[in-house]
């Protein structure tokens, strides 16, 4: 009885609300005033741009962030929400981007709109006419004097009111906001960084390239010290809906399907904008000749080479951890260090190393044994080349991975095997590698998915040489991965879109892969559980 009474008048300790005490509540605060002043700054660019429902997720996902950790409740919530987050954001996010890139035309000369499309064929065809006004000129930067974006500080002779003008426009400054001496050239500005005659002339390409438009043309730059605002040669006519030269009278038609303007003769002006192409750089693949045949050749390299680089490493790994298990080998530790000495290196500057090593005048490899090779000016040797620098840079690991899965094998399978009168090469086949297998396949898989993408081995020994001279963009080295990178900043101009479709293949291509083996890994567990 005074048990049952000490019971129902103790304090109900399970109820009571667990505090987290000052420093909690204030790292609490601390979080959700970040959370609120990101939430802030993303929704001015989301209003500004008219994104409404995507401003509309973020103000959701505010509130319901805020009611999560404002309330005792959904506790399991509260640690799964952080990591579903970061998934999004650095996962899933990126995916769906490039997956939306992969059908559009985005790329060098299709970056904006249409009327950033129109404003920068107006701005380019500016030339300098009779009459044109002039103005004092002042370069300055809103950030680094070496690299911030230029800004043209112009004062009107007539009324020395101050401008600012940039790539977006020109805009008149308040009052008071600028100090201009005698000549009308602005000396100092409110916000801004004036450039000095140094700091001018270093960047001096760049003013030059800078064009700020105007109603009527652009204010482009004569010297450091002068600007005129001259005249459009090619202005919009929204009547056709096309570029008229105001010389010639040619025009190009707005072509809403491609993001160019056209003529009638099929010149298309450099400047278009971005416009949704289907699939259209998934069909170039398959259907233009001077794609298809590359990229075909291309891929079934880039798989030889992933699992000639995985094969190759696993089993080379495979065979020193065989030959150091045993424990009759003396001096194993000596051993097992110098073997992993390749994998404790850097790895680019390991790749650099063999590169020059494979030189065909001085390299090493040819002064050692005599040869006169031409490593990388053939297709063969090139590849040849690469498969061995990859299996001395991944060995070490396979041969790390595949000692500690010795090691966890227990010695009494092999002593079992070997009692039932298998040989060494029978207990290797029926007990060890099967039991590595389960342990190794996995890794095998990341591996190969690894290779698969292995953009250093490439671009850091050959750059993806040799090309062929009808073909600069795809080299007899390259792999998909490189093949895009090349196609997405080479100097042949960007293709974003077109690479974000290679992108997607290969992400298809390796995920089936994966896919697959990951299967027939369970189907041998089944058999050896």
């Amino acid at each position: 009885m005074t048990a049952l009474l000490e019971r129902e008048t103790a304090p109900d300790v399970a109820r009571q609300p667990v505090r987290g005490g000052l420093a909690g509540t204030f790292f609490k605060v601390v979080l959700l005033g970040l959370v609120a002043g990101l939430a802030v700054f993303a929704a001015f660019p989301l209003i500004a741009d008219g994104a409404w429902i995507a401003l509309a997720v973020l103000l959701a996902a505010t509130a319901g962030l805020f009611y999560l950790y404002l309330t005792r409740r959904h506790v399991p919530l509260k640690y799964l929400v952080p990591g579903t987050i970061f998934l999004v954001v650095f996962q899933l996010f990126p995916v769906l981007y490039t997956a939306s890139t992969a059908f559009t035309n985005f790329g060098d000369g299709h970056r904006g709109d249409k009327q950033d499309a129109v404003v920068a064929i107006q701005t380019a065809s500016v030339t300098r006419v009779p009459g044109s006004a002039e103005y004092a000129l002042t370069v300055a930067t809103t950030g680094d004097p070496a690299t911030g974006p230029l800004t043209f500080l112009v004062t009107d002779p007539a009324t020395r009111t101050v401008s600012a003008g940039t790539v977006d426009g020109l805009e008149p400054l308040r009052a008071g906001a600028a100090t201009v001496n005698a000549a009308g050239r602005v000396t100092a500005a409110a916000g801004y960084t004036v450039l000095n005659g140094g700091q001018a002339s270093a960047r001096s390409q760049e003013i030059t390239d800078l064009a700020v438009p105007t109603a009527g043309g652009a204010i482009r730059s004569q010297g450091l010290t002068r600007a005129y605002e001259g005249k459009a040669g090619r202005a919009y006519d929204q009547g056709c809906d096309c570029i008229r030269d105001t010389a010639t009278g040619k025009t190009w038609v707005a072509d809403e399907e491609i993001g160019s303007f056209v003529a009638e003769d099929g010149e298309r002006l450099a400047q278009g904008w971005k416009v949704g192409v289907g699939l259209s750089n998934f069909t170039r693949l398959l259907t233009d000749p001077t794609v298809s045949g590359p990229f075909t050749t291309t891929l079934i390299w880039n798989l030889f080479f992933a699992l000639a680089s995985t094969g190759g490493t696993f089993v080379l790994g495979l065979a020193c951890a065989l030959a150091l298990h045993t424990p009759r080998m003396r001096g194993r530790a000596l051993y097992r260090t110098l073997l992993v000495l390749p994998y404790a290196m850097p790895s680019f500057a390991m790749l650099l190393a063999w590169r020059d090593m494979f030189n065909t005048d001085f390299g090493l490899i040819n002064n050692l044994f005599g040869l006169e090779v031409d490593w990388f000016g053939g297709a063969g040797s090139a590849r040849i080349a690469v498969i061995l620098v990859q299996l001395w840079l991944g060995y070490p690991y396979m041969f790390l991975v595949a000692t500690g899965a010795l090691q966890a094998i227990p010695a009494e399978l092999s002593e079992a095997s070997r009692l039932d009168g298998a040989s060494p090469w029978q207990s290797l086949k029926r007990v060890t590698l099967p039991l590595l297998m389960i342990a190794l396949t996995p890794l095998l898989i990341s591996s190969f998915a690894f290779n698969f993408n292995n953009f250093n081995a490439i671009y850091l020994t050959t750059d993806g040489a040799p090309f062929p001279v009808d073909n600069p963009a795809n080299g007899a080295t390259d792999l998909l991965i490189t093949y895009t990178y090349r196609l997405a900043f080479g100097g042949s101009g960007a293709q974003y879109g077109y690479a974000a479709a290679v992108s997607i293949l290969i992400f298809m291509i390796v995920g089936l892969i994966s896919v697959v083996t990951f299967r027939r890994t369970r189907a041998q567990e089944e058999v050896y559980s």
